[in-house]
């Protein structure tokens, strides 16, 4: 490597160091990142105790828990082809250890400490991982240069490239060094293959996007709910999932004035108890918590309207009950949240007008499947619709499952090519 290189490495590893810093001082204001903080605080401790030097490892990041679905099926199957070899995975963000800390996929999951020359070293002597998957993105430069020194197999799944990053700038030679680290890409699409190959590498497949295959594995799981199963009653039921206050704004109006004979069921994206408390307050029909329900209370659920899901982890197996779908986040940034529940189930699916970033919210509004509202006229019309005429229910929920059937299979690619190796 060019000294230039190792310089820039330098600066960049003191910016790390002061950016370390003052989170640790941001973290007294603020409990995300005091969650962002502390959880660094005993990670090499963690893997001292859980990772012995004879233990052979394989390493996967995933920035957040959108991330870890998505290389969950390759994660299984390495698992599965792999049965003696320990399974570490690592996050960015709290939003995706919290949730997924105690999965049972890995034996051994933490988050990833900072991106220091000095915390790279330390991690990766600990991991001592034989193959290292980095999902979709996040190219920490000290981790992949010292992968790069340790010659570690290094592979990107589901990767997605766009012209507006740093590797396709004429300033970015420092950050396209980084990608020499990669063995191989496997990315989601065409486009990104040929910014790749611009850049000189050949060493890429166009795979396709792993969570279709992890979606389509929802099928084949337990998804039912007693409780849900009470309170749909045989009704038309519209799943409201990862809504924030700008949609729900929009949907509380809807809920208060339909005639219509339809539930609804509401999964906020934030479950903090002032804004559930505040939803829950300007609907004006029979709502009920879900937190209420786990009291053991007895109570009639068959008899209410509106059903608030204040809790994390069931909205997949909700999914499985809705007739109509709306998924939140298309009316801020950075846009909506995943479709791709809802499409498996063969559910029409409503949305925001912010999703140009997703490139499976694209395909399905142009294919029809999926309704882009702009407004609370537009929100009106899409639900009056799809409520009042079965056949177009029915159609666009067919589009949206056959195009999750349609795009699986970038797991068996990657595995196809591991096994080569």
């Amino acid at each position: 490597m060019p000294q230039k290189f190792f310089d820039m490495l330098f600066i960049y590893d003191l910016i790390v160091q002061i950016a370390n810093f003052s989170l640790k001082v941001i973290a007294l204001f603020n409990p995300k990142i005091q969650l962002f903080v502390d959880g660094r605080k005993s990670v090499l401790e963690i893997l001292k105790d859980k990772i012995k030097q004879t233990d052979n490892t394989i390493w996967f990041h995933a920035a957040s828990l959108g991330e870890y679905e998505q290389g969950l099926p390759v994660i299984e199957k390495i698992k599965e082809k792999f049965p003696n070899h320990k399974i570490v995975i690592t996050f960015f963000s709290p939003s995706g250890y919290e949730v997924r800390k105690n999965n049972t996929v890995a034996d051994v999951t933490v988050y990833l400490p900072m991106d220091t020359q000095k915390n790279a070293q330390h991690f990766l002597k600990l991991v001592h991982p034989e193959m290292a998957f980095l999902i979709k993105y996040e190219y920490w430069l000290n981790y992949l240069n010292q992968l790069r020194k340790l010659e570690t197999p290094t592979y990107l799944i589901s990767g997605i490239f766009r012209e507006n990053q740093l590797f396709f700038k004429w300033y970015g030679g420092f950050y396209r060094k980084a990608l020499e680290t990669f063995t191989y890409f496997f990315v989601q699409n065409e486009s990104s293959k040929k910014l790749l190959f611009q850049l000189g590498k050949t060493n890429v497949a166009v795979s396709g996007d792993t969570r279709f295959d992890r979606v389509a594995t929802i099928l084949e799981k337990d998804n039912s709910l007693d409780f849900i199963e009470t309170f749909k009653n045989d009704t038309l039921t519209l799943v409201v999932g990862s809504s924030w206050p700008k949609d729900e704004s929009l949907l509380v109006d809807f809920i208060n004035q339909t005639s219509e004979k339809v539930k609804f069921i509401i999964a906020p994206h934030n479950i903090k108890m002032e804004q559930i408390q505040e939803l829950k307050n300007s609907i004006t029909k029979k709502v009920i918590l879900f937190s209420e329900v786990e009291t053991g209370r007895d109570l009639s659920l068959q008899d209410f309207d509106v059903f608030i899901i204040d809790t994390i982890g069931i909205l997949t197996k909700i999914y499985s009950y809705a007739d109509i779908a709306y998924v939140g986040g298309g009316f801020g940034n950075p846009g909506v949240h995943n479709i791709l529940e809802p499409a498996t189930f063969g559910v029409p699916i409503v949305i925001g007008p912010n999703f140009n970033h997703f490139a499976e919210a694209k395909a399905l509004v142009n294919l029809e499947g999926c309704i882009s509202v702009s407004n609370k006229n537009e929100l009106t019309d899409a639900f009056s619709n799809l409520i009042r005429n079965d056949n177009i229910r029915h159609e666009k929920g067919h589009i949206c499952s056959t195009f999750v059937q349609m795009n699986k299979g970038a797991t068996a690619i990657i595995l196809k090519h591991i096994s080569q190796q």
